[in-house]
């Protein structure tokens, strides 16, 4: 607000009101004149906004705009003919960048069953290296999550992964909230392409991966697609160029921002607009044209020079 008042931008064109969602949210969304909503935030409370809207529709002055960029479930799917060093360096910095605290972040991954042991050994490698620390050193990779109603989330996920058959911790799993909230990167592998953690948004430093047999390709990207309810961001790595093609064709409504041999994550405003449908919000593309038309109102002007004077149409003349 300081650098857009600095700008010239004149008082009263941009407000801020600090504040819990309680205190502020809901007043303003009660409010006769409001005209909008740009939301970003959980899925859950997306639609607990969208629900209040609709029960006040009868008191606005118009119909507000809606928008919202809410949850993920993103994903990083591997082909056979994928770059392996290029592959593991998108799940490092994909998953655990801001301790995976984006909603862009990678948190689920298809990895072929002919490249798995180079993969495992080369991740595993890499996380091992990864330091944890204060952010202001820039030594550091990772940092801690950021309250503990997060720390406690993350964790049970965890907790959750550690008790079930169907999966095994291949790195990580400690949490120390002793000085700050820490959790270590982990990988978890399951047998389950339906596996809760596979399915539902951690917003955390875990990264659950699933094995696939490279004959079932098909019937793996067609589990992608319809595994989670969100479609925000995604990843495909392949070094065969008929496989990109097919790949990017399977998984069209998976993601709303698709990235290929590149992570998930780390989109720039101006450059690559940004946004997800399904559970992952309304698609309107954050830093783009498509999402500023979306907040004007167009009208259509039409001036009639030779106007009729009489409202007689020439066919009305009979035979």
């Amino acid at each position: 607000m300081q650098l857009l008042k600095r700008a010239g931008l004149p008082n009263g064109v941009i407000n801020m009101i600090p504040g819990p969602g309680s205190k502020v949210g809901d007043p303003v969304l009660r409010h006769p004149e409001l005209a909008g909503v740009h939301f970003t935030g959980s899925t859950e409370v997306f639609q607990t906004m969208w629900q209040t809207i609709g029960e006040n529709i009868k008191h606005y002055g118009c119909y507000p705009r809606i928008v919202g960029e809410t949850g993920g479930k993103d994903f990083i799917f591997a082909h056979p003919s994928a770059n392996i060093p290029a592959l593991v360096t998108a799940l490092v910095r994909g998953a655990f960048e801001y301790q995976g605290q984006k909603c862009s972040a990678a948190s689920r991954a298809y990895i072929p069953r002919s490249i798995w042991p180079r993969v495992k050994k080369m991740l595993l490698a890499q996380i091992d290296s990864i330091a944890m620390g204060d952010v202001m050193d820039f030594r550091n990779f990772m940092s801690a999550v950021i309250d503990k109603a997060a720390f406690e989330s993350i964790k049970s996920y965890i907790n959750y992964a550690k008790r079930s058959p169907y999966a095994k911790i291949l790195i990580g799993g400690r949490c120390n909230d002793r000085v700050g909230y820490f959790i270590e990167p982990t990988v978890i592998l399951t047998t389950r392409p339906d596996f809760r953690t596979m399915r539902e948004e951690i917003f955390g430093p875990v990264l659950t991966i699933y094995v696939y047999r490279d004959s079932r390709l098909e019937r793996t990207m067609e589990l992608c697609n319809t595994t989670s309810p969100y479609a925000l961001t995604g990843a495909i790595f392949a070094e065969d160029r008929a496989a990109i093609v097919e790949m990017t064709r399977a998984l069209r409504d998976a993601a709303g921002n698709f990235y290929i041999n590149d992570k998930p994550t780390g989109a720039v405003v101006g450059q690559q607009p940004f946004g997800g449908s399904r559970a992952s919000g309304t698609n309107d593309k954050a830093g783009s044209l498509l999402n500023m038309i979306r907040w004007t109102s167009p009208r259509t002007i039409k001036e009639t020079f030779c106007p009729p004077h009489n409202y007689r149409y020439p066919y009305m003349a009979g035979e």
